[in-house]
């Protein structure tokens, strides 16, 4: 008798079933294309540049700002004390006329006084000469409206317009007028009616 078992066709054995992805091969690179969890986003970075970018423009800002404010405090303590190494140059020149003013009050002699004086307003001009300061010159020169001041007009044997006497110094700082000289000008030597009638009586007569 013969064993229907043996002889029904058997069912077309099927392989199991492989887990999802178990069966692509280690070196196609699919699964390694899968996003890893862990790692940052395209837009996380994108977030973090963009901080740092902010946070050093903040930066830079503020020390701009800082730097603003110190050329303006380094600004005003020029202009406040710009006028020190003047003041300290003046200090000597003052201490020597106390000492000249305390001499006089003593003294019956005005000799040593006057000289002591002199020497002391001679070194005063030289220290002016140091920082910039220049005496305007005036006595003998032509009358210059932008550097003399005049205050008076005389009669003189020199050429008009010329300076006859000087009342006040002037002084430059730099080619730039701090006050002018006070002057007094020539207005020439005007001629007498006794010398014009002189001059009438030699001219020649016609016959």
């Amino acid at each position: 008798m013969v064993d229907e078992d043996a002889t029904r066709p058997k069912p077309e054995e099927r392989p199991a079933r492989a887990p999802d992805g178990a069966g692509l091969s280690a070196g196609s690179g699919v699964a390694g294309d899968a996003p890893d969890p862990g790692a940052p986003s395209e837009i996380d970075q994108l977030r973090a540049e963009i901080a740092a970018a902010t946070d050093r423009v903040l930066r830079e800002r503020a020390e701009l700002e800082n730097y603003k404010k110190r050329m303006a405090r380094e600004k005003a303590d020029a202009i406040r004390f710009g006028c020190e190494p003047l003041l300290r140059d003046l200090l000597p020149i003052i201490d020597n006329l106390r000492r000249a003013l305390d001499h006089a009050r003593t003294s019956q002699d005005v000799a040593p006084i006057t000289e002591g004086i002199t020497l002391v307003l001679r070194s005063l001009d030289e220290t002016l000469e140091r920082h910039g300061v220049q005496v305007v010159d005036a006595c003998g020169r032509r009358f210059d409206p932008s550097r003399h001041e005049a205050i008076g007009h005389i009669e003189s044997e020199q050429p008009a317009n010329t300076v006859i006497a000087e009342h006040q110094r002037g002084y430059l700082l730099h080619d730039r007028l701090l006050r002018p000289a006070l002057v007094t000008v020539g207005k020439g030597q005007a001629r007498s009616n006794g010398a014009a009638e002189l001059d009438v009586e030699k001219a020649p007569h016609d016959d």
